[in-house]
């Protein structure tokens, strides 16, 4: 009698953020999911930092979230800090980030999908998969099952042919503790699939009993802090802080001995590193001018003693690593719980993939996260959502599901991924975005709520709750528009603010555009202090009514650029155009697009070598 008898629509291989969330969104959507993970312990497991969201990592989280993932709630059921960063720079900047406790994230996470129906756990290793033809039907383990599906998404971490590097210690692993996983990667190479090595590090974990903490510079939450979800997830109360403290020059030239044995430096690993979160030996080395370098120290969880050191990711002898730290305020009696690594691992580079995160060369076979050389939770998380719904409906004979840059933070990035490639760890950041004034953390749930509820991600009481939600907004800033104040009203707002008094009345959203003017300053003058006593307004309207008035001119250019690019999106390009035979087109040109085949023009103007001559050409040989 075989395991698994019948077959599967979609088959996740690996347990991580992109992973979890694609099974989710295959299984959600009615898709019968099989995930097949090493251990099913560790699903969802945060293996560096304990922590979601960040500068353009935020808004991915709350753009998964308003699709109908689940990163954003799993996030907000077990912070125990949350943070908005950049609210001194205008909202197009401001991104949430929140400190997870890492025991309780990954148990919920497993329990989210437990609870999901469609959706089976299987703990074993995939090794092959199953093709017939150039069409994948399965998959098979290292127990030698085979599983049939009729598709299969590979979200594979740094587990994929994994190795681990402390010092002149070198051993396989997917990360500390776990074995790495082998035989896709050679298996992928002898179809045609080119691949690559990068690496990535972690710090040390040390003993919060150790450590004091009166020598460091304490940083607590926000005062009212928000949270990720749109949904009604709980309001964080008692958060736990965090605390920074500095390298010095002592610190530096401890790390320096260690250098001979450094596996970075002595050419041991071959991978590229993250070019923005390099370890403390690389910082010392390219920024040999400065004397310190800033250290997080990040609780682990509420009932543990285990601290994160934030910044300080090395691949150094251990006993370096214990050295250097002792020398740093605060860490003078310090206790490590575990050493900080580097670890090589393979990866796709993903110009073989198309829109969809389906593999060009293999049918309904789809890879999402840092097999396709990103990293971060958030990143994976946002690519395994989209793999899931694209494989769900590959198989169902459904439209693609694409999400254009002036869409969402997880567009630009698939986009950048399959147009641009990439040679080093991928990380989004707000400068990516062309249209990020758009791409707000705010506007997450009115930007793609309707899209998730139209394919059948999103639930209908989320949709319920952006109408709602979109019909206050309208309400309040109508209200704004079309009520005046008195000069005598707003004149002493105005000169308190510091700013150019009115001589008659005008409208309220007149003064509010005004950058010194907060919203909330006028809440007390009698006309909009019994609009509000009439009217109830959660701080999510506030905030959304506010963005409005004061940025509504540079939305709507963004609006307008992004209009102007759509109809380049609309010009398609056959998948057999045959470039060769254009002969006004470079050479760079022929080979760039011979290769990435973009699949519009849109697409091909943001080919790295195509330029706005060989763009064109292709208009006019389009009949455009």
């Amino acid at each position: 009698m075989s395991v698994f008898p019948n077959v599967y629509d979609v088959i996740v291989v690996g347990g991580g953020h992109a992973g979890a969330e694609a099974a989710a969104a295959a299984a959600n959507l009615g898709s019968k999911t099989l995930l097949v993970t090493l251990n099913l312990e560790t699903i969802g497991q945060m293996s560096c930092n304990p922590a979601m969201g960040g500068v353009a990592k935020g808004q991915i989280v709350r753009e998964i979230d308003a699709l109908g993932g689940y990163s954003g709630i799993v996030s907000d059921e077990t912070m125990i800090q949350f943070r908005m960063l950049n609210t001194s720079k205008g909202p197009a900047m401001w991104s949430p980030r929140a400190q997870s406790d890492r025991i309780a994230f990954a148990r919920n996470w497993r329990l989210k999908l437990e609870h999901t129906d469609n959706l089976d756990l299987f703990a074993d290793m995939v090794t092959n998969i199953l093709l017939d033809g150039d069409t994948v039907v399965g998959v098979k383990t290292q127990l030698g099952i085979e599983i049939k599906a009729k598709s299969v998404i590979l979200t594979n971490g740094t587990f994929l042919n994994g190795k681990i590097h402390i010092g002149n210690k070198q051993f396989g692993g997917g990360r500390a503790g776990e074995a790495s996983a082998f035989g896709l990667t050679e298996q992928l190479v002898d179809l045609g699939f080119e691949s690559g090595r990068m690496k990535t590090g972690t710090p040390p974990r040390v003993d919060s009993r150790s450590l004091d903490f009166s020598k460091m510079e304490e940083q607590p939450g926000d005062v009212n802090p928000s949270k990720f979800s749109y949904t009604n997830t709980p309001k964080l109360v008692d958060q736990l802080s965090c605390f920074t403290t500095y390298t010095n020059p002592i610190v530096h030239d401890t790390l320096r001995t260690g250098f001979d044995d450094s596996p970075m430096f002595t050419g041991r690993i071959q991978g590229v590193g993250p070019r923005y979160c390099p370890s403390i030996e690389d910082k010392i080395d390219r920024f040999s001018t400065k004397d310190r370098h800033q250290i997080f120290v990040e609780p682990e969880g509420r009932g543990t003693i285990e601290m994160y050191v934030n910044g300080f990711s090395t691949s150094l002898s251990e006993d370096i690593q214990m050295l250097a730290m002792k020398r740093m305020d605060g860490f003078e009696n310090v206790k490590m719980l575990r050493p900080g690594y580097a670890i090589e691992y393979d990866y796709f580079p993903p110009t073989q993939l198309k829109h969809t995160l389906e593999t060009k060369s293999v049918n309904n076979l789809f890879f999402a996260g840092q097999i396709n050389g990103t990293t971060g939770y958030e990143e994976a998380a946002g690519q395994g959502l989209v793999a899931g719904v694209n494989a769900h409906n590959k198989v169902f004979g459904k439209d693609d599901f694409i999400l254009g840059r002036s869409e969402a933070y997880i567009g630009v990035l698939i986009d950048d991924l399959i147009t641009k490639g990439t040679d080093e760890p991928y990380r989004m950041f707000t400068s990516r975005a062309e249209y990020r004034t758009l791409l707000r953390q705010d506007n997450a749930d009115d930007r793609l709520t309707p899209k998730g509820f139209d394919i059948g991600l999103a639930s209908k009481e989320r949709m319920d709750n952006l109408d709602s939600k979109r019909s206050s907004v309208n309400k309040f800033v109508s209200f704004l528009e079309k009520t005046s104040v008195k000069a005598e009203e707003i004149n002493p707002i105005l000169e308190a603010k510091g700013t150019a008094l009115v001589k008659q009345s005008a409208k309220f959203i007149k003064a509010i555009s005004r950058p010194q003017v907060d919203l909330a300053d006028v809440f007390e003058i009698n006309k909009v202090k019994d609009f509000l006593d009439h009217n109830e307004f959660d701080s999510d309207v506030l905030e959304q009514v506010e963005i409005i008035i004061k940025y509504q001119g540079y939305i709507n250019k963004e609006k307008a650029n992004a209009d102007k690019l759509s109809r380049l999106e609309n010009v398609k390009i056959p998948s057999a155009f045959d470039y060769s035979k254009i002969k006004s087109l470079s050479i760079e040109a022929k080979q760039k697009l011979e290769k990435i085949k973009p699949t519009t023009i849109s697409q091909a103007s943001r080919i790295s070598g195509v330029s706005p001559a060989d763009i064109s050409v292709l208009l006019v040989y389009m009949g455009r």
